[in-house]
């Protein structure tokens, strides 16, 4: 498989998420007058206990940058083969110093893995009924048309709650100019059952945001806290997970943080969007973390210290062979939380995350003999096609997607 078509075949499959990057731009250098001495930085900057093949394949697939489709990458490896942790690129576009490997960034639908996660623990408290209709719980707010809707198809995205997109214009220059507007998720959901379902409920998958806002209002409800409360006592804390947090109405990254650039107009001019509000996502997108975290996270969740007994394996569970993508006919590939693809003639569950300036990825197989975490600074993060320096990364660490 050559260069061009393993990029096509992934970027149609890979569907861990949103993670994407621009088809073509311009050149980095001419958007800012920085870029050409930072891409002079040496890079990447790595330590290494896998192979030589694997070291030098992760390697190649963050060498370059800062470029025109990511400005920083950082890159956490391990399992069975080895360790690898990578850095390259710059920790902002002015000064060009080089990207700062422990750096927090916007880890965009990763939220997802930890808003499924305390919904399953509450399961297994007997709190939450995965097959209960989720208007037993929000009668306030879910009405009849979708009152047969279950939390279980709140996770794996089969509600047919249909996405509706949040009245604030329909360019990336109105969407800046709203990006610190804060949105109250139960409004959210309010205009959003307003509408029609988009299918039947169970009958499709279709990926959206709406099923986990809904998810984190539940956990309000049934705990009588907030969201980012339980899930901080029942995930963060006791994994020690003391760089990953939730920003709540604060649009900024606190700490360590590498800049994000998203290109703007015609001429491809880079802007730093690393100040952007994520309330309008919530509990399906707002969380902050580090590469060092999420894998903690990872290992901790597939190794059954987050979800335990029977209910883990509705993380690694697709819906019936029955239900199938919505708008594409394609396969469902997505469980609780996770979604699933064959890469390197393995299944490897993941999911990845896209806010402005930042693609994210958690990934492994399911034995944990290779785990994949990566933070991409990308410039066009909601493309329509996956960031290639992202792209070379899942590649070099799992091998080309196949069959099966």
């Amino acid at each position: 498989m050559n260069a061009r078509t393993s990029r096509t075949v992934i970027a149609a499959a890979l569907l861990l998420g949103l993670a994407a990057g621009p088809a073509a731009s311009p050149a980095l250098a001419a958007a800012s007058p920085a870029a050409g001495p930072a891409a002079r930085l040496p890079s990447p900057v790595g330590a290494s206990h896998v192979g030589t093949s694997d070291a030098q394949a992760l390697r190649a697939a963050i060498s370059g940058l800062p470029s025109d489709d990511a400005t920083a990458a950082l890159v956490r490896v391990s399992g069975s083969r080895g360790v690898w942790r990578g850095s390259a690129g710059v920790h902002d576009l002015t000064s060009g110093r080089p990207a700062d490997p422990a750096g927090r960034f916007r880890a965009g639908s990763v939220t997802k893995v930890f808003t499924a996660a305390v919904v399953l623990q509450l399961a297994g408290e007997g709190r939450i009924g995965l097959d209960r209709p989720v208007r037993h719980y929000l009668p306030d707010l879910i009405p009849a048309t979708y009152g047969q809707v279950t939390v279980r198809q709140l996770l794996n995205h089969t509600s047919g709650l249909p996405s509706v997109d949040p009245d604030n214009g329909d360019t990336l220059e109105d969407w800046y100019e709203h990006r610190f507007d804060l949105v109250d998720p139960a409004d959210v959901v309010r205009e959003t059952t307003a509408h029609r379902p988009d299918f039947a409920p169970g009958t499709q998958q279709h990926y959206a945001n709406i099923g986990y806002t809904v998810a984190g209002l539940l956990i309000e409800r049934v705990t009588g806290d907030t969201y980012a409360s339980q899930v901080s006592r029942r995930v963060l804390e006791p994994l020690r997970l003391v760089n990953t947090y939730f920003p709540g109405t604060d649009p900024a990254i606190r700490g360590r943080h590498n800049h994000g650039y998203q290109i703007f107009g015609t001429q491809g001019a880079l802007r730093d969007v690393t100040v952007w509000g994520a309330s309008d996502a919530w509990a399906a997108g707002d969380l902050i973390s580090t590469t060092a975290d999420l894998e903690k996270f990872t290992r901790a969740l597939f190794g059954g210290q987050v979800v335990r007994g029977p209910l883990l394996e509705e993380m690694f569970t697709l819906p019936d062979a029955s239900v199938r993508e919505y708008g594409t006919g394609g396969p469902a590939a997505y469980s609780a939380g996770l979604s699933v693809m064959t890469l390197g003639g393995r299944q490897v569950w993941g999911k990845t995350g896209g806010r402005w300036g930042y693609n994210t990825a958690i990934a492994a197989t399911r034995d944990l003999s290779r785990t994949l975490v990566y933070s991409v600074n990308s410039t066009d993060a909601k493309g329509l096609d996956m960031n290639a320096t992202a792209l070379d990364v899942v590649v070099a660490a799992f091998g080309a997607p196949s069959a099966g």
